[in-house]
């Protein structure tokens, strides 16, 4: 990791925490923290991928603003790990899009569906776009197969390929030994599913102020359980279609509508919730030149899980060719920029705590 002014502001604040330890027992970041006597880049950039960003620390600490220290690990850490996304961003050229994520994100949600909707509109008969459509392939009238295969397989293929090499890249950046046990995966597993570091220090995170939520923590896992329903929905939909011969659009109340319909509305409330905790939270523990992007996420995510179920509802009417169109370019969107916005923390703070499962057992 680049030795940057957030690396040696972070390093500073670290040995001030270090020396104190009252948190010791909050989240990971400070078990890992109270292992190390000194701070390298490598080790504060997974000290930094390590934190949930519960703010816990900021509010239970006496050298926080406006004491001459200024402690403020959240929004150092929120920082750091900002700039060890664009460090370790494949290909590597890719990395100064973080820079102005929020502009990104934004011109891709807007640009994607409006070139997948004219795409449709220059490939389908205006026939059947714009009159209802059901039975058997009603979707496949509107955007061919094979399209759709090539733009959303493409752009995913692409977004797996961009964020594996990132994983490699930051794991062989951070981390000092190989995976030699099943345990240390186990329990990372665990606190990835869980999210059990979003609960501070045992009483929930700090949302909004100086106390205790759980909140913030519940609607995460809304959101990522929403995500992962909607996968395992286009999932299932590809079994059927490509193994069993039942090809969309499927009953209501058929496996892969049901995972879409309930993994849409855990992504609504998930973002709808979290898009709203961040204009009440206390402003000093954040780091704002971040919250463009992370808007702009949220926004995108929501917009693809309010486009699904808008899709699902009127997928029987001549509205279905444009929702269509629309839903598939947002996906396609999401696809394109995930390896270069703040969705890659899952796959960072996943390793880092991976990491930190390997450390606890070595010590």
């Amino acid at each position: 990791m680049s030795e940057t002014d957030t690396v040696v502001e972070a390093r500073r604040q670290m040995e001030i925490c270090n020396a104190c330890r009252y948190c010791e027992g909050y989240c990971a970041v400070f078990p890992a923290m109270a292992m190390r006597r000194e701070f390298t880049g490598a080790d504060l950039t997974h000290l930094a991928n390590l934190c949930h960003g519960c703010k816990g620390c900021y509010h239970a600490c006496q050298y926080a603003p406006p004491h001459a220290f200024g402690i403020n690990i959240p929004q150092t850490f929120a920082t750091l790990r900002a700039e060890s996304y664009a460090e370790y961003a494949w290909p590597a050229g890719m990395g100064g899009l973080f820079e102005r994520n929020g502009t990104l994100v934004t011109a891709v949600a807007v640009l994607a569906p409006v070139l997948a909707l004219l795409l449709t509109m220059a490939l389908a008969d205006p026939a059947t776009l714009y009159t209802a459509q059901s039975g058997v392939g009603a979707f496949f009238r509107v955007v061919p197969y094979w399209l759709i295969i090539t733009l959303a397989g493409g752009s995913f293929g692409f977004a797996l390929l961009a964020m594996g090499q990132g994983a490699r890249r930051y794991w062989r950046g951070t981390a000092q030994k190989p995976i030699t046990s099943p345990a240390p995966v186990a329990e990372a597993a665990f606190d990835i599913l869980t999210l059990r570091n979003l609960g501070g220090g045992g009483h929930g995170c700090n949302d909004v102020d100086d106390s205790f939520s759980a909140t913030k923590r519940w609607l995460h896992q809304a959101m990522f359980g929403g995500f992962m329903l909607c996968f395992a929905a286009t999932t299932t939909g590809a079994i059927f279609h490509h193994f069993l011969g039942w090809k969309s659009p499927h009953a209501f109340l058929s496996l892969p509508v049901q995972l879409g319909f309930w993994g849409g509305i855990g992504m609504l409330i998930g973002t709808t919730g979290l898009l709203w905790l961040k204009t009440v939270t206390d402003p000093v523990p954040v780091a704002k030149k971040l919250l463009g992007g992370e808007y702009a996420m949220l926004g995108l995510l929501w917009l693809i899980a309010a486009s699904g179920l808008l899709l699902l509802g009127l997928r029987h009417t001549g509205a279905m060719g444009v929702l269509l169109a629309l839903h598939l370019g947002l996906v396609i969107g999401f696809f394109l920029v995930m390896p270069y916005s703040k969705m890659v923390h899952g796959i960072y703070r996943g390793l880092a705590l991976l990491r930190h499962a390997q450390e606890k057992r070595a010590a």
